[in-house]
């Protein structure tokens, strides 16, 4: 009951973002049978089309990966984490590779799934921003050490910044 999503989206580019999407039920699918949206059964179409829905993208199901921005892309990422059904969804560096609205709109979009649908959210990020406003809490990790391990606002970001400012670390 676990999902990922990847820093790298990792879709199939020449795929629809449906069947991309479809990916995420393999291990539940008869073998050959998530690959494609025409051999999917109707039940895991639906499915994947709800994944998609709770991402705001229903309206590009059948549009190819490889046409998708960032963002959307991103999304149809979490929408075949979803489809996997987690209770716990890890989330490598989310919004890494997107713009700051794009990647404004990702971190949304787990808190929201977060308050919606009760799953559990760990992501990494260099983005101390983001860690501040859409997490619970942050734990910092200097060198492979936790630094820091606090309710998120028990701390900002010069308090953050500063667990890894090597003058300070030097002094």
């Amino acid at each position: 009951q676990v999902g990922f999503v990847y820093q790298k989206h990792n879709l199939v580019p020449r795929l629809s973002a449906l069947s991309n999407v479809l990916h995420g039920a393999l291990t539940r699918a008869a073998p050959g049978r998530a690959w494609f949206q025409g051999t999917a059964p109707r039940a895991l179409r639906e499915e994947a089309m709800h994944c998609l829905d709770r991402v705001g993208l229903a309206d590009k199901a059948l549009q190819r990966a490889d046409r998708l921005s960032g963002g959307q892309s991103q999304r149809v990422a979490v929408a075949r984490a979803l489809m996997q059904r987690p209770r716990f969804l890890v989330a490598d560096e989310p919004a890494a590779s997107l713009d700051p609205v794009s990647g404004d709109e990702v971190m949304g979009l787990f808190a929201s799934l977060e308050r919606q649908e009760g799953l559990t959210l760990l992501f990494t990020s260099h983005d101390l921003g983001h860690a501040l406003a859409h997490a619970d809490r942050v734990i910092a990790l200097n060198q492979g050490r936790v630094v820091k391990d606090t309710p998120s606002t028990d701390t900002n970001v010069a308090e953050l910044r500063a667990l890894y400012d090597h003058r300070s670390a030097n002094d």
